[in-house]
C-alpha cells in the first residue's frame, strides 16, 4: 500500500482530474479499500479541500469549490499550458493583471521540474508578442460585468461615446456575454433604456455599484452573441461593408482568418459567404487578393468597379 501522503496526492489528482468518482472507482484506482478511501477524503477535508459525497447506488465523490484556495496539481502538459498563458496574459490587452500574471509564473516556474521548465523557457524565448494597438481594459470591470452576467443582475455603467469631446453618460442594461474579438472587448446587453439589444465597447465603460435589480435573461439576437457583436462592430468599425462569396470550405478559411474580419456563413460544402469591410476599396481588395481563394463580390458595387480597374492594370503590366 501507498504512504498516505503520496496516497492522499494521488487522491488528489484523480478528483481534480475527474467531475464524478465512486467510491469504489477510487478504491480500484488507488488499490485500497473503500474505507480508506472514506479516510483520506476525510484527511483532504481537513486540508481545505471541499469534496462533496452522495450516497446510494449512484453515490460517489466530487471535488467542490471551498473557502480559501487549495493547491492545484497540473499534469506536464497543463503546467506548460498554464505557464504560456501567464505569460501571454503580462502583455496582453487586460490591465491590472501583468503583476498577478508574472507573480503566479514565478511561483509555478519554481516548483516545475527541470524538463518543463526547459520547455517553457524555450516557448518563451522563441515568442514575440506583437501589440494590437487596441485599447486595454481593466480586469476590475471585465470581473464586475461578469459577476452581474453571472448573477443576471442589471449592470449600471458610465459610459464615454466615441468621439473626440464625449461626454460619459450613465446607461442601465441586462448584460448578456462579453466578447473578445481579438483587438477589443465587447459586452453584449439589453439596453434598458433603449429597449433593445446594444453592443458596447467595454474600455469605454465603467461599472457603478451597487447592481440593479435581478433579471430573467433574454435568448440573445439570432441566438449567437458573438456573431451579432462581430457583425456590429464591423458596421461601425468599417467604413465600407462587404459581402463576399469565396469558392472554398468554411473550414480553409476560417484557419486563414481572425474573428475580427468578419463574419463566414456555410453556404455549401464548397462555398462560403463571408461579411467584412475596410477603411478603404483599395484595403479590401488587398485583403481579398491576399487569400489566394477564388471569389465574387456580392456588395458593394464600387468594389467590383475597383477589381475591373486593378485588373486591367495588372495585365498591361504583365506585358
Amino acid at each position: 500500500m501507498l504512504e498516505t501522503s503520496v496516497r492522499l496526492l494521488r487522491l488528489l489528482s484523480l478528483l481534480q482530474g475527474r467531475r464524478d468518482w465512486s467510491g469504489a472507482e477510487l478504491a480500484d484506482r488507488l488499490q485500497v479499500t473503500s474505507r480508506t478511501v472514506r479516510n483520506d477524503i476525510g484527511r483532504l477535508r481537513l486540508l481545505g479541500y471541499q469534496v462533496d459525497s452522495t450516497t446510494g447506488t449512484a453515490g460517489g465523490y466530487r471535488l467542490g469549490s471551498g473557502a480559501a484556495l487549495p493547491p492545484l496539481l497540473l499534469d506536464d502538459e497543463e503546467a506548460v499550458a498554464v505557464a504560456v498563458s501567464l505569460h501571454a496574459a503580462a502583455g496582453g490587452t487586460v490591465t491590472g493583471i501583468e503583476e498577478a500574471s508574472l507573480r503566479a509564473l514565478a511561483k509555478l516556474q519554481q516548483m516545475l521540474p527541470s524538463r518543463l521548465g526547459h520547455r517553457i523557457e524555450a516557448v518563451r524565448a522563441a515568442t514575440v508578442f506583437v501589440s494590437s494597438g487596441a485599447p486595454a481594459v481593466e480586469s476590475g470591470t471585465l470581473t464586475a460585468i461578469a459577476a452581474a452576467i453571472r448573477d443576471s443582475e442589471q449592470l449600471r455603467f458610465d459610459y464615454r461615446g466615441g468621439g473626440r469631446d464625449a461626454k460619459s453618460v450613465v446607461r442601465a442594461a441586462e448584460p448578456h456575454r462579453l466578447v473578445f474579438t481579438g483587438r477589443r472587448w465587447y459586452l453584449l446587453a439589453w439596453d434598458c433604456d433603449r429597449d433593445d439589444w446594444r453592443t458596447f465597447r467595454v474600455d469605454r465603460l465603467r461599472p457603478r455599484t451597487p447592481n440593479g435589480p435581478r433579471f430573467t435573461p433574454r435568448e440573445p439576437p439570432g441566438g449567437d452573441a458573438a456573431a451579432h457583436v462581430v457583425r456590429g462592430a464591423g458596421s461601425t468599425a468599417w467604413r465600407h461593408q462587404a459581402r463576399i462569396r469565396f469558392h472554398a470550405p468554411e473550414s480553409a478559411l476560417a484557419e486563414r482568418l481572425t474573428p475580427a474580419a468578419g463574419l463566414l456563413h456555410r453556404v455549401d460544402d464548397g462555398t462560403t459567404i463571408l461579411e467584412t469591410g475596410g477603411d478603404s476599396l483599395y484595403e479590401l481588395a488587398t485583403f481579398l487578393g491576399s487569400l489566394n481563394v477564388d471569389f465574387t463580390v456580392l456588395d458593394p458595387p464600387e468594389l467590383r468597379t475597383l477589381l475591373d480597374t486593378l485588373a486591367d492594370r495588372y495585365k498591361a503590366a504583365a506585358r
